[in-house]
């Protein structure tokens, strides 16, 4: 989907579209932009019972800028009219703020874009009933058995995808159509928004090996940077290498499924029994806490982490073994420790007891800006095998490690 979350938006609010819209910094309070309507416009007599049906018809004027923000929000994503100017997912607000000041702040929705990623994977698997979630705004399909699908190569089944989804829904989507779902993946992003884009077999030379490194799925920005210090920085000289050389310098796994990609073999099947690897929560405070002189907040933070990701795990129906946390300190370097235990878990108590033997294993002496709790290696309750994590999620997890600093005491509490 293109740029689901602001799409969304951009259907709630129409009179939005072409302006460069950021959405992020919280979640979505009717009431309180209700208030603020009544506020700043009394004649307009705007009302509770019908306000949703007019949502259209508040003053693009009315809607806050980022102009001088100073918190320490995370933009979810963003419209295309914004990222023009260099804003992107995962981007800081203040940092937004310094390139597009200009742009609107619109908080977040989740419940309206669960909505609407309902409806879109019940459109397509009426179409094309082989499809594999892969979260909220991207699925796999494999076409092959669907009538008629291969006709022009499949561009007849995605304009017919296309075309029903911006009929039901209003929003648009990008397709890539290719052997396999590695190429495919890739191909989803040359032409958006709204674009069909088809990779044969024989295409790989000239339209997959000049692209960077970094467009497959799996190269992080640390395996990325690793192969640039070696003076490889397409896909190309990627499949220039020698295949054990790679195994030699990047490990025998990682190594070995390197070439493979940059060759642009992949033999996963489209899975319609795909089953979540870990769950988690973190957040990013809106101040750098220090583990001494804010002992109390950290640990009330803390505590309310494990005890959403218990709620998810309950929610969905889940339990899991490997326990851990991710820290990112003032300096951005970020680091994670994890442990298992013995018996599968969903317990808010026993994942936070666990995750806090974890924080015993880092460095609390540097200010912390972010904090994350994960629970991994799940299984369905009632079970007591871990669900297999794909090879993907093991090449995508790619965030920095540092050595330990032994049993370094906890400062702030854990009971």
């Amino acid at each position: 989907m293109d740029a689901f979350y602001a799409s969304c938006e951009l259907l709630r609010y129409p009179q939005l579209k072409g302006f460069p819209v950021v959405i992020g910094g919280g979640r979505r309070k009717e009431d309180d932009l209700l208030g603020k309507l009544q506020a700043a416009y009394p004649e307009a007599d705007w009302q509770a019972e019908n306000f949703d049906s007019r949502l259209d018809e508040i003053p693009v004027d009315f809607f806050p800028r980022i102009a001088g923000y100073t918190g320490r929000g995370v933009i979810t994503t963003a419209t295309y009219a914004a990222r023009q100017f260099g804003i992107g997912s995962a981007m800081g607000l203040m940092k937004a703020a310094k390139l597009c000041p200009q742009a609107i702040l619109l908080p977040v929705d989740f419940d309206q874009y669960r909505h609407y990623s309902r409806t879109f994977k019940n459109i397509i698997t009426e179409i094309a009933p082989l499809m594999e979630n892969r979260g909220v705004d991207e699925v796999y399909i494999d076409f092959t058995e669907v009538p008629g699908g291969q006709r022009d190569g499949g561009r007849v089944l995605a304009r017919l995808i296309q075309k029903t989804i911006f009929e039901a829904t209003g929003l648009t989507c990008s397709v890539g159509v290719a052997p396999n779902k590695l190429i495919a993946k890739m191909a989803s992003e040359f032409n958006k928004p709204n674009g069909i884009s088809i990779v044969f077999e024989d295409d790989l030379q000239s339209l997959i090996w000049p692209l960077a490194c970094r467009k497959i799925n799996g190269i992080g920005p640390k395996a990325d940077e690793k192969l640039q210090k070696h003076d490889i920085h397409t896909i190309g000289d990627l499949a220039a290498r020698d295949k054990f050389w790679l195994m030699e310098n990047f490990g025998k796994v990682y190594g070995a499924w390197l070439h493979e990609a940059a060759w642009g073999r992949d033999d996963r099947p489209v899975s319609m029994d795909s089953e979540p690897v870990s769950m988690s929560r973190e957040t990013t405070f809106e101040r750098d806490l220090h583990a001494v002189r804010d002992r109390d907040e950290l640990g009330r933070i803390f505590t309310r982490l494990c005890e959403q990701v218990a709620a998810d795990l309950q929610r969905k129906g889940y339990q899991g073994k490997t326990i851990g946390i991710k820290l990112r300190y003032d300096n951005f370097k970020s680091v994670t420790r994890d442990q298992t235990v013995p018996t599968p878990t969903g317990d808010a108590a026993t994942i936070r007891q666990v995750a806090g033997q974890c924080l015993k294993r880092v460095d609390l002496k540097p200010r912390l800006r972010l904090l994350g709790v994960r629970v991994g290696s799940l299984v369905k309750q009632g079970t007591d095998s871990p669900t297999a994590q794909p090879y993907s999620e093991l090449i995508d997890n790619e965030t920095p490690q540092v050595n330990d600093h032994g049993q370094t005491q906890l400062l702030f509490p854990l009971d």
